[in-house]
């Protein structure tokens, strides 16, 4: 869906002004006709109606509903005892495990910004967050935490480090257990004392590839309208058995802590992502949904102990992070996976945009139907408003060729970044959120990413999306994985450079992958170059192609021939 700037703010009437004209008093709180939006609620619904089904499942542990809801309230009532009130950041590092799923409820329920950190930073990383951030508390997993101990004298605002302990990980004797002192604090109640629904619920910060990491704000109305686009699209209900292969750190999970609890469904809960693992959770707790980035998919497709048979029952998986390419959509087709593409970034709660099927779909081929699906598509139903502009703003032509730069705003657009109005001025430039993505937009309404702009090379002139030449490689029978940037040229200023994962057993050459792209793409368009290598990733399976850009082009200035 595009949007013009028909939609101005001078046309919107704001929900005080309706209020007012309709004799209610203005006011932020609650009101009979008015209760601000939190996942917090969530949970109190579930607790009510699904208080003794299913709610956790980890190794040999499982929780219920009203035991999750005694734990979350327990967390709330020890970080209160410790000081913690609205307002102050409560920092947790963790992997998929129980303790930082219920954080993602007992920091709302405090009104305190939970700070979810990448499991795979380095140290010094880690410090340059909780200093940013300005968290008092830190709830640490065992294992991430021996790694920290060098860096706590840098640390201006922790007064709290406590280790949330975990059966597969050896606590250490030395350190504050969570449990241990928790154990007698009081238990909140779960009940939403919110007053206004746009009080910061998380800060989640970026991978920070084009300088530090910058804190994106999520709210508590932002998140509770995002759950329920989550819900609609995954198409979540209380049989619904969600298995944890998405970072909880990551955009908080894509909201789905509070999806899946939204919907009375089962967190089955995962410490890393281990196929074989993976493949077990699937067939022993009949799991039916999952997320994760293209290369997960390839990890388990590709994996010697992947199952021969379609799952049973069949599987709905959303992916995202990086465009998924046809051919490994057909994949998973083959292996009983639903797939779902979505879109969006930390700075829209995770997706913005979603692959919506449209009638007919299912009548196309398996080749035509991945074709089709691997496109970003069309807003989610509380979003809406999404563009493909051009440097002044215009819409670009609906034709599916001309590239601009990806716009959005609405429900799912972040606050802001935290402590830095400039870089929020700039993200938020003429009233739109621009996300530095470069797409276009189809004649049926749906965009389709080409590049980030920064990957976008410039050939004499040429616009080349690496994502086109990539998706073309992919077709290879040898190909697992590949990641193509542009790389220094004397003549044309900069060429595409190939790297390339081969398939376990696989003998390809450089040759035969450039001869293989020539039969496909225009030639200008091909690799100059292969090289075969394991692509650097981040900790959500999106590969990093700054960091083989970067080294290409280390000593060297960019130099774009027109």
């Amino acid at each position: 869906m595009t949007n013009t700037s028909e939609h101005s703010d001078e046309m919107r009437v704001s929900g005080p002004a309706i209020a007012s004209a309709a004799g209610v008093p203005e006011t932020r709180g609650a009101s009979v006709s008015y209760d601000p939006l939190t996942p917090i609620v969530y949970l109190e619904r579930s607790l009510r109606v699904f208080g003794a089904r299913t709610a956790v499942v980890y190794g040999d542990r499982r929780l219920c509903y009203a035991e999750l809801a005694e734990e979350v309230g327990r967390m709330a009532g020890f970080l209160e005892s410790l000081g913690i009130r609205p307002g102050d950041r409560v920092a947790v590092l963790s992997p998929n495990t129980p303790w930082h799923l219920v954080a993602h409820f007992a920091m709302p329920l405090l009104r305190a910004p939970l700070v979810s950190i990448n499991t795979r930073l380095a140290p010094k990383e880690v410090s340059y967050i909780l200093n940013h951030s300005g968290a008092r508390v830190l709830l640490v997993d065992p294992e991430l935490a021996k790694p920290l101990d060098a860096e706590r004298a840098r640390w201006s605002s922790i007064e709290h480090v406590l280790e949330l302990p975990d059966p597969e990980v050896a606590s250490r004797p030395e350190a504050r257990d969570y449990v241990v002192e928790a154990g007698s604090a009081p238990i909140k109640p779960i009940r939403s004392e919110l007053d206004d629904e746009l009080t910061p619920l998380s800060i989640n910060y970026t991978s920070g590839t084009t300088g530090m990491p910058k804190g994106v704000v999520f709210t508590h109305r932002g998140a509770a309208l995002n759950a329920l686009g989550q819900m609609a699209a995954m198409s979540l209900t209380s049989d619904a058995v969600f298995l944890w292969t998405l970072p909880m750190f990551h955009c908080n999970g894509w909201c789905m802590p509070w999806a899946v609890t939204a919907a009375g469904g089962t967190h089955v809960c995962l410490r890393s992502i281990d196929p074989p693992e993976i493949f077990r959770l699937i067939g022993q707790e009949r799991v039916t949904h999952f997320n994760a980035a293209p290369t997960v998919l390839l990890m388990l497709a590709s994996h010697p102990e992947v199952p021969q048979t379609p799952f049973e029952p069949r599987l709905r998986v959303c992916t995202g992070g990086a465009p998924p390419s046809p051919t490994l959509l057909e994949g998973m087709e083959k292996l009983g996976i639903q797939i779902t593409h979505l879109y969006g970034l930390t700075e829209t709660y995770g997706p913005h945009v979603l692959c919506e099927p449209q009638p007919g779909w299912d009548r196309l081929d398996a080749a035509g139907r991945a074709r089709v699906l691997s496109r970003q598509g069309v807003p989610y139903v509380h979003s809406v408003y999404l563009r493909v502009v051009d440097d002044e703003m215009r819409d670009v032509p609906s034709d599916g060729e001309t590239m601009g730069e990806v716009v959005m705003r609405g429900n799912n657009v972040m606050l802001g970044y935290f402590d830095d109005p400039e870089a929020t001025a700039r993200a938020f430039r003429g009233g739109w959120f621009h996300s530095g993505d470069v797409g276009v937009m189809h004649p049926d309404g749906y965009i389709e990413l080409r590049d980030r702009s920064k990957d976008i090379i410039i050939s004499g002139g040429e616009n080349i999306s690496t994502i086109e030449v990539e998706n073309a490689l992919y077709e290879h029978p040898d190909v697992q994985e590949v990641a193509v940037v542009g790389v220094p040229h004397d003549h044309w200023g900069e060429v595409p450079k190939a790297f390339v994962t081969l398939r376990p057993g696989a003998q390809a050459t450089e040759a035969s992958i450039i001869e293989f792209a020539r039969a496909h793409i225009a030639r200008y368009k091909c690799p100059k170059s292969v090289e075969f290598c394991e692509l650097p990733k981040t900790a959500t399976g999106k590969i990093q192609k700054f960091r083989l850009r970067e080294r290409e082009w280390q000593g060297k200035e960019r130099r774009i021939q027109g």
